[in-house]
């Protein structure tokens, strides 16, 4: 016995098409309103506050045009340079962390430092970009 079937034709509307589309577009839309990028958390000083540091309570380092992070113009890795923020936060509460970065650095590794100095709970952190002639600018 041979049965009859009736063939489906999807959408022979296209006003239905539309609207599946259009409500399509909505949604995405939608959805994409929901997705932040919310970068770094930090915590920065209040527009009002002054916060007076000194010279000694400022540690600095550099990020040279391969990657290499220096202090006191000395390579140094990562873990010493965490070995060394530990030890000055512990003798200097009032510690500044400060990072001179050369325009050709790696971004990765200006990254690199900025969530070690979050890691670490560093609260007064500034970083600023090096000159062509070795300086930083303002």
């Amino acid at each position: 016995m041979k049965l009859n079937r009736r063939k489906k034709n999807l959408f022979q509307d296209s006003s239905a098409s539309s609207d599946i589309a259009f409500l399509l577009i909505i949604y995405f839309i939608v959805i994409a309103g929901f997705n932040i990028n919310k970068g770094f958390l930090m915590t920065l000083p209040q527009k009002d506050s002054a916060r007076l540091i000194l010279k000694d309570d400022l540690l600095r380092f550099e990020l040279d045009e391969t990657g290499t992070l220096r202090h006191h113009g000395e390579a140094m890795d990562w873990v010493l340079a965490e070995q060394e923020i530990r030890g000055a936060i512990k003798v200097q509460p009032n510690l500044a962390v400060v990072l001179a970065i050369a325009p050709q650095a790696p971004w990765q590794r200006v990254v690199s430092f900025v969530e070690l100095a979050q890691k670490l709970e560093v609260e007064s952190f500034s970083f600023s970009m090096k000159d062509d002639s070795g300086g930083v600018s303002p």
